[in-house]
């Protein structure tokens, strides 16, 4: 008899409970979708950079030595599985 009127006493406090948790203040409302503006910019910005290193890469070594392409081709491997985690995506392996 107890412990039932112990759960039946619990689950009322936490019903009263979860509707105050799940509202946000226009202040959190705010930095939320600053946050995700800034996400989408920085996906933005990867996604230039990610093409402006195919273009550098493409051509190739009339212009780098291969050193160089290797270094850039790093960069675009950090550059990628960047993006990738921005986006939920598992790296390319």
């Amino acid at each position: 008899m107890k412990t039932s009127a112990i759960i039946v006493l619990a689950a009322l406090m936490m019903s009263a409970t979860v509707p105050a948790l799940a509202q946000q203040t226009k202040e959190e409302k705010v930095i939320c979708e600053l946050a995700a503006q800034n996400c989408l910019n920085k996906v933005d910005i990867l996604e230039k950079r990610v093409k402006k290193l195919n273009t550098e890469i493409k051509k190739g070594s009339k212009t780098y030595s291969a050193e160089d392409l290797k270094k850039l081709e790093q960069k675009l491997q950090e550059t990628q599985d960047l993006l990738d985690k921005m986006e939920g995506k598992a790296p390319a392996k």
